[in-house]
């Protein structure tokens, strides 16, 4: 580390958070304890950390954090997962106001929770009372909500202007209608929400000329010939730019009356080309995120580039590890477009981080 201004990213992943950062000429320092996703990151070129962030002292970045981002593992409290968080809320909450009152409790909190991964959601409050960083930009499940909003409340008692609600990456230019819980602070200037750049179905033109665009679709994104991808940061302006790498991953005409399933079972969520995809889930769930005739038979999985591009991503991130693995950390990761959304209003523009 060095003395000048740093943006920390806990349980960084492979880089989602940073792709965002990236898209406004900014880099983080991530830290992540899985070593597939650090390597995900290495070959992404963003700054790596492999460590615990639970474990990791916050002395070593004292005075030289500016930014903190956090997205704790969210499978101990997802639908996708056994919810055991739910169980381990109470325990949840009083760490925070532990925390808050300067008695760091978590070792013995630990030993009553269902989930060990359930204490992970209170080490960005560690973090940001710690190290007093400008900005804080925290992403979660929609279901830690009320965690969010109690770590807003403290945060608020030591000087943070903050948000917390849940945002649809679909209103930002996502071609997927993934709902997530955010928390936004800031020390410098008013914590507001994004404003949304997409609508489902677009809107009318108002008394300013301002109109905004209809949701993405996975047509728009998956149904071009191979040129380029171009992902939209707002109805005028922004967003990022590149080139696919051939048309081995692309939905092509023959393709037009596919439908994406997330799930095996009749009640599972589908939907058609010409629609954002739904939330993608790539736990047990894996293999039953797949491409389907409208009559429901079968065609073929997912791919990774695929997978990729409906979250934000490049088809040709450099993805580490095995299938199971690239898919995990695809649906895990915060996608990019949604990131610099949240990013811009809390950000000065241009700032880089040392190396």
């Amino acid at each position: 580390m060095t003395s000048r201004s740093q943006i920390v990213d806990l349980f960084a992943g492979p880089g989602g958070w940073s792709e965002g950062l990236r898209m406004l000429g900014l880099r983080d320092i991530g830290i992540e304890i899985d070593g597939t996703a650090c390597a995900t990151r290495t070959a992404a070129s963003h700054l790596t950390i492999h460590a615990d962030v639970a474990a990791y002292p916050t002395s070593w970045l004292d005075g030289n954090v500016t930014g903190l981002i956090a997205s704790p593992p969210c499978q101990t409290f997802s639908a996708a997962g056994l919810r055991a968080g739910n169980t381990d809320l109470p325990l949840c909450h009083q760490a925070l106001d532990d925390l808050a009152r300067g008695h760091d409790t978590r070792a013995s909190l630990l030993t009553g929770c269902t989930d060990p991964r359930s204490l992970l959601i209170v080490e960005p409050l560690r973090y940001a009372l710690d190290l007093r960083p400008e900005w804080i930009a925290l992403e979660e499940v929609p279901a830690v909500l009320p965690l969010f909003e109690h770590t807003a409340r403290l945060l608020t008692g030591s000087g943070y202007s903050t948000w917390a609600g849940v945002l649809n990456a679909a209103d930002f230019g996502l071609a997927q209608t993934r709902r997530r819980a955010f928390l936004i602070a800031s020390r410098t200037r008013p914590a507001l929400p994004p404003e949304p750049t997409h609508a489902d179905g677009g809107t009318p033109t108002n008394l300013f000329g301002d109109t905004l665009p209809s949701w993405q679709t996975m047509s728009d994104v998956l149904g071009c010939p191979p040129s380029q991808v171009v992902t939209r940061g707002n109805h005028t302006s922004g967003g990022s730019r590149f080139f696919t790498t051939g048309p081995s991953w692309a939905i092509t005409g023959r393709a037009r009356s596919w439908m994406l399933r997330v799930g095996n079972r009749p009640s599972s969520t589908r939907r058609r080309l010409d629609q954002p995809a739904p939330t993608l889930l790539f736990a047990k769930a894996l293999n039953d995120v797949s491409w389907i005739e409208s009559d429901g038979t079968p065609v073929r999985r997912l791919s990774v580039a695929e997978a990729a591009v409906l979250q934000g991503f490049c088809p040709s991130y450099p993805w580490a590890g095995s299938r199971t693995k690239q898919f995990q950390q695809i649906g895990n990761a915060v996608p990019p477009p949604l990131a610099t959304a949240v990013l811009r209003s809390l950000v000065p523009a241009g700032l880089e981080v040392a190396a």
